[in-house]
């Protein structure tokens, strides 16, 4: 029994532990080579040592354990090469997931950190805004419960996870609306994009453009009290209301509970007329 571990020093002596070598055990993958018939322990030899490595070092490759049984039941360069070729090309997907998940990170927290600098609330004024690409669900939309549906039916339409878009969201007033003073009757939904869409053809654009714009504390329950000082302004501006407007909230409750953080933004696209 000189040349032979226990298993609690095998788990000791490779860092393991002895639930995970149980569990070989049991599924075949590195059986003891002793089994004790009066005490039931088990017992390895310095023999097992390369196949436990073996199994060490393609579990940290991300190989999971009926692949790596499957080879070391019968190992050979072609069959192995084929594995690790197949591993890298999922490393290589999950890297770009992960990229993407980090680059979100980077514009929502960039977002939010210029939203907490914004001194002036209340108060209309004219943007330049890029071209924005959305995905958008032409609906009457007239309750907070309305949002929710149609939220989940545009997340459905896309095969995507309305969670990710947390911050990205927004509603639109149709412009007739707006020149009707129906500042709460919202004509759809509608996600802003950051990556590309599996479905293009459903693929909004917002044009670049001006937009008159409004920052203010509270949710979309309460924007219809900014719009007729938002009109009055592209009057005095000599502009006109050219599409429908949007309305993004910002902060909201998911993001703080104080009330006095949560910001919405309002959005009005404009041409200056001749």
């Amino acid at each position: 029994m000189k040349d032979l571990l226990s298993i609690g020093e095998m788990a000791q002596l490779h860092d393991t532990s002895v639930k995970t070598l149980r569990y070989y055990d049991e599924i075949g993958l590195l059986k003891p080579c002793q089994i004790d018939e009066t005490t039931g322990y088990r017992y390895y030899s310095t023999s097992q040592f390369e196949r436990l490595h073996t199994i060490d070092y393609l579990k940290f490759l991300g190989f999971p354990l009926k692949q790596i049984s499957a080879h070391l039941e019968s190992p050979n360069p072609i069959s192995f090469l084929k594995l690790l070729r197949e591993q890298q090309q999922a490393t290589k997907e999950k890297i770009a997931e992960l990229q993407t998940i980090h680059n979100r990170f980077g514009r929502r927290i960039e977002e939010i950190e210029t939203a907490l600098q914004v001194k002036e609330m209340n108060k209309p004024h004219l943007r330049y805004l890029p071209e924005r690409r959305t995905i958008c669900l032409k609906q009457k939309i007239s309750s907070w419960p309305d949002m929710e549906v149609s939220l989940r039916k545009l997340e459905k339409l896309a095969r995507i996870k309305a969670s990710i878009f947390i911050g990205k969201v927004g509603l639109t007033v149709a412009r007739e609306n707006l020149l009707h003073s129906r500042f709460n009757d919202y004509n759809s939904i509608l996600m802003f994009l950051e990556e590309p869409l599996d479905n293009e053809q459903l693929v909004k654009i917002l044009p670049a453009g001006d937009y008159v714009c409004i920052y203010h504390r509270g949710n979309l329950a309460n924007t219809g009290e900014y719009y007729p000082m938002l009109l009055e302004y592209i009057q005095e501006k000599n502009m006109e209301v050219c599409d429908d407007s949007i309305e993004r909230v910002i902060i909201d409750s998911f993001v703080s509970r104080a009330k006095d953080c949560h910001l919405t933004e309002i959005q009005i696209p404009v041409r200056r007329l001749i």
